[in-house]
């Protein structure tokens, strides 16, 4: 290959943080590849991957001003009016509510496979927008005034902005020399939607349990999404039996505090892994997405932290593009990381510090455990505090 292609932006990683990059900074005028190891029919129609994604108030605003909430179907979204936090065996929870936040609800729940879907929408065909699916960045050569990309098809492509979105577990991080904080916490989560008997009332658990930690994500009508975190030979386990043992087992598990319960779809395991990149941003390189922070699942933000760092980003490349700047100097990127770290650090460390004080089944840490949750239920500025965050 003698010529590069020459393009504004190049992301590699076509996954929901991607897709909605392409699309904000398309809108500004810029040109944009999308470098996607899946074949473009899977990016059209994922399957079903057991995920529910919470969406804040502002991560659905974005996506309504990027086309891509309009584009998934009405019966797919779930209100998440409240949420409540259940310590150990105790039947009184923490109350969460949206009116403490200053909103009717919390936010809303939308199965990851619709969010990709409608992101997929949103860009295909959509000029400025350049897909290369089913190929790979396997060489990064960064220059001064351009990055050089080579693709696993021989390939090459040049461009002012290269930008990762491609997992927790980003290859083009690491090409590009960013080291990263990996958390493992030594489990696995397994996800599935049950049926139950009992109402839900639209209110979102978390559980912490003493052995197990559990998650009830309301959907429509008496359906919730089901999570469970435990060892991982535990969840071989749960994954081995038929789906009337299953249910049997979620229903004990949840102490039939919504009744019966039965299977209502298929069952995924994802192991729990915290990431926080050292860096978002390089030379003529970003970070988004999981790429640049994985969080745990326990408060739900991961998905609406990625979102926060496209609108981040994209600001400050396009601010770039109209005053006839670079999109690629330091100086705009080093302002997106400041904004991103800024929004993302403190969240980050008090999230990991959650889930290392509620999983600790110690008699010491079960004391603890009780006496911070129940001081956190009687300081009402606190719980709207996490309301608005929440929100």
């Amino acid at each position: 290959m003698t010529h590069a292609a020459e393009k504004d932006v190049v992301i590699v990683g076509a996954g929901p943080a991607g897709l909605c990059l392409a699309r904000a900074l398309s809108a500004g005028g810029l040109s944009v590849t999308l470098v996607e190891q899946q074949p473009a029919a899977s990016l059209a129609d994922p399957g079903f991957d057991g995920r529910e994604i919470a969406l804040a108030h502002e991560s659905r605003q974005l996506l309504e001003e990027l086309g891509v909430w309009q584009l998934i179907p009405e019966t797919e979204i779930s209100l998440l009016r409240d949420a409540h936090v259940f310590n150990g065996t105790s039947r009184n929870p923490m109350v969460i509510t949206a009116q403490a936040g200053g909103s009717d609800q919390l936010g809303w729940l939308v199965p990851n496979d619709c969010i990709r879907r409608a992101a997929w929408q949103a860009v295909a065909g959509r000029a400025g927008i350049e897909v290369l699916d089913g190929t790979s960045a396997v060489g990064v050569e960064p220059g001064a005034d351009s990055t050089l990309i080579r693709l696993s098809d021989g390939r090459e492509l040049r461009t002012r902005l290269l930008v990762a979105a491609d997992s927790r577990f980003s290859s083009m991080r690491r090409a590009m020399g960013i080291g990263a904080y990996l958390h493992d916490f030594g489990k696995s989560m397994m996800v599935g939607r049950l049926e139950h008997e009992a109402d839900h009332g639209h209110v979102a658990w978390e559980w912490f349990g003493y052995g197990q930690t559990l998650a009830l994500l309301p959907l429509n009508g008496r359906q919730a999404s089901a999570v469970l975190t435990l060892p991982h030979h535990q969840i071989q386990a749960l994954q081995a039996l038929d789906d009337t043992a299953f249910a049997e087992e979620m229903g004990k598990r949840f102490d039939h505090r919504l009744g019966g319960m039965k299977v209502a779809g298929s069952r995924h395991v994802y192991p729990l892994v915290g990431v926080y990149a050292y860096r978002f941003a390089g030379t003529r390189f970003a970070l988004v997405g999981d790429a640049a922070v994985g969080m745990h699942p326990v408060t739900a933000h991961g998905f609406n932290l990625g979102l926060r760092s496209v609108a981040s980003l994209s600001r400050q490349v396009l601010t770039a593009a109209r005053r006839n700047a670079d999109i690629g100097d330091s100086r705009w990127l080093k302002r997106y990381e400041r904004e991103h770290r800024f929004h993302t650090l403190p969240l980050f460390l008090s999230t990991n510090l959650v889930v290392a004080m509620f999983t600790n089944d110690t008699p010491p840490g079960r004391l603890l455990r009780e006496a911070t949750l129940r001081l956190a239920s009687s300081a009402s500025p606190f719980k709207r505090f996490v309301a608005s965050r929440l929100t």
